[in-house]
């Protein structure tokens, strides 16, 4: 079977699967994954075991230590890290590259059931591999609009009940983790002097309540042909029956009476909430802060899309009628959309680009649309392919696209020079289509295998790396491997039946063509010259590659993993000295957060919402949100400025400059404000921060 010949004699059923492929290009583009980046997995499992209240020498001993002896050989891993903090101990297993992690998960977990008699209040371990659905694609403020009287942490159950469970039915959301919460808990606070007066101990207490709350089995019971099982079943499910528990109880010899001692003759029982782990503010006020996770595989942009449906949602019935605000802080899309947005803008411009070169030098309108359609047919097709393979749309991917957009033009341009050449000889249409796409087919072959073979590398190489760039490579070689079936198939049946039938006279462009032509006799002139002799083509040579490597050498742009990408957002992390407790660290984040305060609060405003505060034209830039998050081990700090939009809403006069590569936006120079105010702070404090 002869593709070319069959392609020629059938142009009707060419078009049709053309058609059919821009089509299911089309159906697949709507049904992949949109995301900023790949989902890039690392052979990493993290077990996080809590235990409210414990030293990290404890930590250390009843937990790390244990678990450690019991994980240590586990097959295909090759790094165990343990880390024992206040409350929580965290070992991190790194596994070889290739390594399968759903069976190594199944492994992990099959160890730790070995790991028995932690204390009693040791929560049960948690499992976690890394991946990209880590990230979180949005974050969330919760703050007060009424002053209800109530600390802001103890709206961390209607956060859980009400907003996490809303917003993790959306589609696509993996999970919503709730910051700066805290958990509705019973406290029994005891009275040492009366616990002392009846002669009982914490421990002796603590025994009491267990053996009060607990669900036993107590036999069976057979009656007639039936049997019953009976349990004995005792759960303290209110203030009461906690109060009511029995800790002492003696018969008196005399009166011939008991005398027994409850919890509520030596402590008081009351429901609370448990202390705060962490401090949020937000803007000067407390808060708590929600971040949605995505699920791996989600389109975030349709995700985002349920997300704020939700919200919005929640905003007008159960936060409004709190008395809170749920204000949404960041969200993913607004890059995924601008970065998705210059790459499809470099493809439409390297596209229209490519077809004016084509223009220039073929002078044929029909020639450069038959090499043209090369393009869409197999940048949209490329789709399917990615499709089919799991990929999903993100910055790297969409790049291998525009990288594609100027390479496929390649083999087609080869095949109808080709053909224009046999035509010129005075071949007729068809003779020409298929003799020229016939000869140079093998050629076009050659050179997109190479092309594609570069990729080879990427595409099976299991490190972080070939997860990163392998839909780049996806992405060209598909679209490459597609643009060889169109050179020879969809370019000739076009070229018998769209190229005129004799040569036409090439149209004239004045100033170009001069311009081409000075160009052209100075190259030939010089090729002529240099391939006179062996010497001169040496040190053609030589001068050529050596001017090439001094260049490489003085323009080497500085080497890093990823580019750096522009967000209207900084932040930093401040590490307390060992053993301060949370108040200490709230205190120094205050100071902080008053020392900045002139740049996102101006006395005197007349702005309702604080948010929108004013700066003079030539003051330090204005700041839309500024926050921390104070723990015991470190607090993080972040703060961003008014979009350059509404910058230029609040201040009609404000200086723009322009940035390389961003555009125009307010003065900021990256923050600098802001830093020297902190720093001058931070100086301020000394050596305590």
């Amino acid at each position: 079977m002869n593709l070319i010949r069959m392609a020629i004699q059938r142009p009707v059923a060419v078009v049709a699967a053309v058609l059919m492929i821009v089509m299911f290009g089309l159906l697949a583009l709507r049904g992949i994954p949109i995301q900023l980046a790949p989902d890039v997995n690392r052979p990493v499992i993290t077990i996080t075991t809590n235990w409210r209240g414990a030293a990290p020498v404890e930590i250390e001993h009843e937990i790390i230590n244990r678990q450690e002896e019991v994980l240590k050989g586990l097959e295909g891993m090759t790094e165990i890290e343990g880390r024992a903090q206040d409350g929580r101990g965290r070992l991190t297993l790194e596994f070889k590259i290739g390594q399968n992690m759903d069976r190594a998960l199944l492994l992990v977990a099959n160890r730790l059931d070995r790991v028995t008699g932690y204390p009693a209040e040791v929560d049960e371990p948690t499992l976690r591999t890394a991946g990209a659905e880590d990230q979180s694609i949005a974050w969330f403020v919760l703050r007060r609009i009424v002053d209800t009287g109530e600390i802001m942490n103890t709206y961390g159950d209607f956060a859980s009940d009400v907003l996490q469970d809303r917003i993790e039915r959306v589609s696509g959301v993996a999970r919503v983790d709730v910051y700066g919460g805290s958990e509705r808990e019973l406290r029994i606070t005891i009275d040492p002097e009366r616990m002392a007066r009846y002669g009982l101990t914490v421990p002796h207490i603590v025994t009491a309540l267990r053996a009060a709350n607990l669900s036993v089995s107590a036999g069976d019971v057979e009656e007639g042909k039936r049997r019953y099982v009976v349990r004995a079943v005792s759960q303290l499910n209110s203030v009461e029956q906690v109060r009511a528990v029995v800790l002492r109880s003696e018969l008196d010899a005399q009166s011939g009476r008991f005398a027994r001692v409850s919890i509520a003759d030596i402590a008081d029982v009351a429901f609370t909430y448990k202390d705060p782990t962490a401090y949020i503010r937000y803007n000067g006020e407390p808060a708590l802060a929600l971040s949605a996770k995505r699920e791996a595989g989600a389109n975030v942009i349709e995700t985002m899309a349920g997300i704020r449906e939700a919200v919005e949602e929640l905003r007008k019935g159960p936060v409004a009628d709190a008395g809170l605000e749920l204000r949404h802080v960041y969200d993913e899309t607004f890059y995924i959309n601008s970065a998705i947005e210059l790459v499809r803008q470099n493809i439409w411009v390297g596209g229209l680009l490519a077809a004016v070169v084509l223009m220039l030098f073929l002078r044929s309108l029909r020639a450069t649309l038959v090499i043209s359609l090369a393009i869409p047919v197999s940048v949209i097709g490329a789709f399917v392919a990615m499709a089919a393979m799991g990929r999903s749309i993100n910055v790297i991917s969409l790049a291998g696209i525009a990288f594609a957009v100027g390479m496929v033009v390649d083999a087609a341009i080869v095949v109808l020079e080709n053909i224009f050449r046999l035509r010129e000889g005075g071949a007729s249409r068809l003779e020409a289509a298929y003799r020229g796409a016939n000869q140079v087919w093998p050629a076009v072959l050659v050179s997109a295998l190479t092309t594609v073979v570069v990729f080879i590398p990427i595409l099976v190489l299991e490190l972080e790396v070939g997860q990163l760039f392998r839909d780049i490579a996806v992405a060209i070689s598909i679209s490459v491997l597609l643009s060889l079936l169109v050179a020879i198939t969809v370019i000739p049946a076009l070229a018998a039946n769209l190229l005129p039938d004799s040569a036409a006279k090439p149209l004239r462009l004045p100033g170009i063509d001069d311009v081409a032509g000075l160009f052209s006799k100075a190259v030939m002139g010089f090729t002529g010259f240099v391939v006179r002799g062996r010497l001169r083509a040496l040190i053609a040579v030589v001068l050529i590659c050596g001017a090439a490597a001094s260049a490489t050498v003085a323009f080497m742009p500085k080497l890093e993993y990823l580019p750096n990408g522009n967000r209207n957002l900084v932040f930093g992390f401040l590490l307390p000295p060992p053993g301060y407790n949370l108040e200490t660290t709230l205190k120094i984040a205050e100071g902080i957060e008053d020392a900045i305060r002139p740049l996102w609060q101006t006395e005197g405003s007349d702005h309702d919402d604080p948010d929108e505060t004013v700066s003079l034209p030539g003051d330090p830039p204005m700041m839309s949100r500024f926050f921390f998050v104070a723990s015991r081990g470190r607090t993080f700090l972040g703060a961003a400025a008014v979009e350059p939009e509404r910058a230029a809403e609040l201040i009609p006069n404000a200086r723009l400059v322009e940035l390389p590569g961003v555009g125009h936006v307010p003065q900021y120079e990256a923050f600098k404000p802001y830093m020297r105010a902190l720093g001058g702070y931070l100086d301020s404090v000394g050596p305590q921060a």
